[in-house]
């Protein structure tokens, strides 16, 4: 066709990777906020900036400054809004290039048989305790840290600091224990504390009969490297709680494997 220049269609090597680039990031971003509140903010700001264009293509002088001054200071609002999610983005990315993945596969690669004893004789007291909550109709919410935030866990939380035992999680979360409510963190396998509030998840599509256990397991995995185990007081069901999601109903060799691997 006369007067059509192909030429913009010439990628190179370089654009293409830029545009997969763009499109992962895109895609981890939209991972991070999806199922909660962060999603619909980030659609009334993108609404807003929408009609502020429309109203400087119009000519709407006082719209237009209005909205200008809000999409003026949208970097520093965006900041604001989601630094939860910026957290949780930049967790992501250290955790893929954590150099603790890179000592554990080494110790895969060449201790493999010992890595697999220690983590046995670690989690076997766990999954005990977890199956006589559950006979007892014990609610509990375990979070094992693998990167252990004294300051974050500490401060609303009773320190321990205990070698992982089936009796001491159990006394922990008998309902008449002072320390059952709220979390006991576990990390470089002891008990470091109990009773920690943590962050509820704002996510909205949770089922209505999750509660406040199951909603601080869930968040404490959105903001940071942690898994939860949580055992509802109600029905005795066993969830596990990794990135913001939920699995339900596990049998404790499901619940052994998931530790194993994540753990």
């Amino acid at each position: 066709m006369e007067g059509f220049d192909p030429s913009f269609l010439n990628l190179r090597f370089l654009d293409l990777l830029d545009i997969v680039l763009v499109a992962l990031i895109i895609y981890y971003i939209f991972s991070l906020i999806r199922g909660t509140i962060a999603l619909n903010i980030l659609l009334g700001l993108v609404i807003i900036y929408a009609v502020y264009i429309l109203v400087k293509q119009a000519q709407m002088r006082l719209l237009t400054e209005l909205l200008g001054a809000f999409v003026s200071v949208g970097f520093i609002a965006l900041i604001v809004v989601f630094q939860q999610e910026i957290r949780r983005f930049l967790l992501l990315i250290g955790r893929n290039a954590s150099l603790q993945k890179n000592k554990a596969w080494w110790s895969f690669l060449f201790g493999r048989k010992e890595v697999i004893k220690k983590n046995s004789m670690r989690l076997k007291p766990i999954i005990d305790a977890c199956k006589d909550l559950q006979k007892s109709r014990s609610g509990a919410l375990i979070v094992f840290a693998k990167y252990y935030d004294e300051q974050f866990y500490q401060n609303s939380g009773e320190i321990i600091e205990a070698k992982v035992s089936r009796r001491l999680l159990e006394s922990i979360f008998q309902k008449t224990s002072p320390l059952h409510d709220g979390a006991v963190i576990i990390s470089e396998n002891r008990i470091k504390c109990a009773s920690s509030i943590l962050p509820l998840t704002e996510n909205e599509k949770l089922p209505p009969q999750f509660g406040l256990r199951h909603r601080a397991g869930i968040g404490i995995t959105e903001t940071s490297d942690a898994v939860a185990i949580i055992v509802s007081e109600e029905t005795g069901e066993i969830s596990y709680a990794k990135q913001g999601r939920v699995r339900t109903n596990l049998s404790f060799s499901e619940l052994e494997k998931l530790l194993n691997k994540d753990y």
